[in-house]
């Protein structure tokens, strides 16, 4: 068994600090225009599909165990017992509106314990099904790897509820058993953001009121609480090396994830492109986001908006190419001929013995899925969670909402339908990606044509929320909560048929406009005819200038033609 999860941990490593995968944003209901608590979780993988999973609440009978399944192979790790009952988890959220993302930041590899029983992805789900808000499902992780051993590298995680949002960061011990974290709560009125990056730096120390230890777990409700962490990660890191100062300047990341070029340019920067869209003064950690000066300040964990921000800003943060800054994808050589913010993996490459990379940004081809959780303190449980859920990548994908209390998952986006290895004609994930193949292979032709449905149905389903909300309230305050989850099952089925549906018709309509490299003309939303039932002669844009004159410049005189 030992030998077993050492090759599972191997393989973890391999896959994730090669990928860099994972995007999450937190937004408190201080800052949100509507007094939601929010977090974002994309799951960037090569081998994740896109499907909503959906585990119902449960009693178990004492001895009844939970198998612990590997995030990344799938393999068997081993088995814990169940609680007496465990919540309803509808993707990353549960019925008690506790939402979770996570990134993995890597941190020191000896660090992994080769016989830690429970990984990132386990602790996750766990935590979800046990806990009844944000706090209680950081003493859950922690209880959890203290028992059984934390069997993954440095993890990042976002856990909000529908009062407050924290942000968590967890290493193991290498041969011993346990882990080291610190939780911070952010503060109502600020955002943040991870992205394969260990954030935390200095923090509060345990002080009787503001930060508590594993040991002072009592205090865990107190609301002045804003700081948790395991009683010896300082210790510990003296214990290793990794620190060798006086106690009030240890710095969590410094110690266990020391910061390089990758984790600023490949992945602070991420977050950085956030915060600059709604923050002043972003300028100042240019240096250190782009990896010129990895001495320079690095960013705050977190920061103060300069206005309230909605859903819609949340879905705007995942389609984050850089744009408005000079590193826009749009706008290099990787984009041409037809301005596409997507690159091919890998990420790193090499050239006559030279090492380059590809920039990485938030909006990225390899996403299985990502989701908004959205948790609402003003509203019933049933009705105040909800996650907004997208499939492929988030340049094109369409957050449809899901109630954390449905009473199961559409066939559009559930479990077993499909694989990343087999075709569903019914499955959203499939749909979503023929469809984005169109738009790699011509980005600027296509792209206005793929935001227009876009921002139609993603503006229609909020709309449509604000009455189903009315209508499900209403229902449970007159004692008829099974009548509101059965109305908000059947709006969470009619929206995926939608979405689907309309992004098959989509796929089609493409295909026409745009086949063989020409644009068929349109008049009155229908494609033109030449009077006499042929079509209009197309368009043929052919390539940019800016392309022509690279082809130029490589060819010299090869294509010139006679006259």
């Amino acid at each position: 068994m030992r030998i077993i999860r050492s090759l599972l941990v191997t393989l973890f490593v391999i896959l994730t600090i090669n990928s860099f995968a994972c995007t999450n944003f937190l937004v408190t209901k201080g800052s949100s225009l509507d007094g939601s608590n929010f977090i974002t979780y994309a799951a960037d993988s090569h081998i994740r599909y896109g499907e909503l999973y959906f585990t119902p609440a449960a009693d178990w009978a004492e001895g009844s165990m939970r198998t612990i399944y590997d995030r990344s192979t799938n393999a068997i790790r081993g088995y814990v017992p169940q609680p007496a009952h465990t919540y309803q988890v509808v993707g990353y959220i549960n019925e008690n509106q506790v939402a979770m993302g996570e990134t993995t930041f890597g941190g020191r590899e000896e660090l992994i314990d080769p016989n830690g029983l429970i990984d990132y992805g386990s602790l996750m789900f766990m935590a979800l099904e046990r806990s009844r808000s944000a706090r209680e499902a950081i003493k859950i992780i922690a209880d959890l790897v203290e028992e059984y051993g934390y069997g993954s590298d440095g993890e990042s995680f976002s856990i909000s509820d529908k009062d407050e949002v924290w942000y968590m960061e967890i290493i193991g011990k290498g041969e011993e058993k346990g882990a080291i974290w610190v939780a911070i709560r952010i503060p109502d009125g600020y955002i943040s953001g991870h992205a394969n990056a260990a954030r935390i730096q200095t923090f509060p120390l345990r002080d009787g009121k503001k930060s508590i230890t594993d040991k002072d777990w009592k205090k865990l409700n107190k609301p002045e609480v804003e700081v948790i962490y395991k009683h010896d990660i300082i210790a510990f890191a003296k214990k290793k090396g990794y620190f060798t100062g006086k106690d009030k300047d240890f710095d969590f990341s410094a110690a266990y994830a020391p910061v390089d070029f990758s984790a600023a340019r490949i992945c602070d920067l991420r977050v950085w492109a956030m915060f600059n869209e709604v923050c002043d003064d972003m300028d100042q950690y240019w240096d250190y986001v782009t990896g010129k000066d990895l001495e320079h300040a690095r960013m705050p964990l977190y920061v103060k908006p300069n206005r309230k921000i909605s859903l819609t800003d949340m879905m705007s943060f995942m389609r984050n190419h850089y744009q408005g800054t000079e590193l826009d994808k749009t706008q290099d050589i990787g984009a041409d001929p037809f301005g596409s913010p997507y690159r091919c993996n890998p990420l790193y490459w090499e050239y006559e013995g030279k090492k380059f990379f590809n920039e990485r940004s938030t909006e990225t081809m390899q996403t299985g899925f990502s989701f908004i959780a959205q948790s609402r303190n003003w509203l019933p449980d049933q009705v105040g969670g909800i996650i907004w859920f997208g499939v492929d990548d988030t340049g094109s994908t369409v957050y449809t909402p899901f109630y954390c209390s449905i009473s199961e998952v559409p066939i559009e986006f559930r479990v077993g339908n499909g694989d990343i290895l087999t075709y569903s004609e019914t499955a959203a994930f499939w749909v979503f990606n023929s469809l984005a193949h169109f738009k790699y292979l011509f980005y600027n032709r296509v792209i206005g044509d793929i935001q227009k449905v876009q921002n139609e149905l993603e503006t229609s389903y909020q709309e449509q929320v604000k009455d189903i909300d009315s209508q499900a309230v209403n229902m449970i305050e007159n004692g008829g909560t099974d009548e509101a989850i059965a109305l908000l099952t059947d709006f969470a089925k009619k929206s995926s048929a939608n979405t689907v549906n309309r992004w098959r018709e989509l796929d089609i309509y493409l295909l026409v406009k745009y086949l063989d490299s020409n644009v068929k003309q349109e008049e009155n939303g229908e494609f033109k005819r030449n009077g006499h039932g042929y079509p209009a002669k197309p368009k043929q844009p052919g390539y940019p200038d800016s392309w022509k004159k690279k082809v130029i410049e490589e060819t010299g005189d090869r294509f010139v033609r006679p006259e």
